[in-house]
C-alpha cells in the first residue's frame, strides 16, 4: 500500500462542514480524520465491490 501523503484541498457547502464537525466531535477526533476515514472506507468498499463483481463476472462465462 502506498503510504505516501500528499496535500490537497477540498471545498465542501457550509452544511456538509457542519454536519462533518457534529459527527467528529460526536466519535471524538477532528474533521480532518473522519473525512479521511470515510473517504478510505468508500475507496476500500468501492474496490472489493469491483473485485466481487469481476469475479462473478468471469465465473458466468
Amino acid at each position: 500500500m502506498n503510504r505516501e501523503q500528499k496535500r490537497i484541498d477540498v471545498d465542501f457547502p457550509s452544511w456538509v462542514v457542519e454536519a462533518l464537525n457534529r459527527e467528529a466531535a460526536r466519535i471524538g477526533v477532528t474533521r480532518q480524520s473522519i473525512i479521511r476515514v470515510w473517504l478510505v472506507e468508500r475507496l476500500e468498499a468501492d474496490a472489493a465491490s469491483k473485485a466481487l463483481n469481476g469475479d462473478a463476472a468471469s465465473g458466468a462465462c
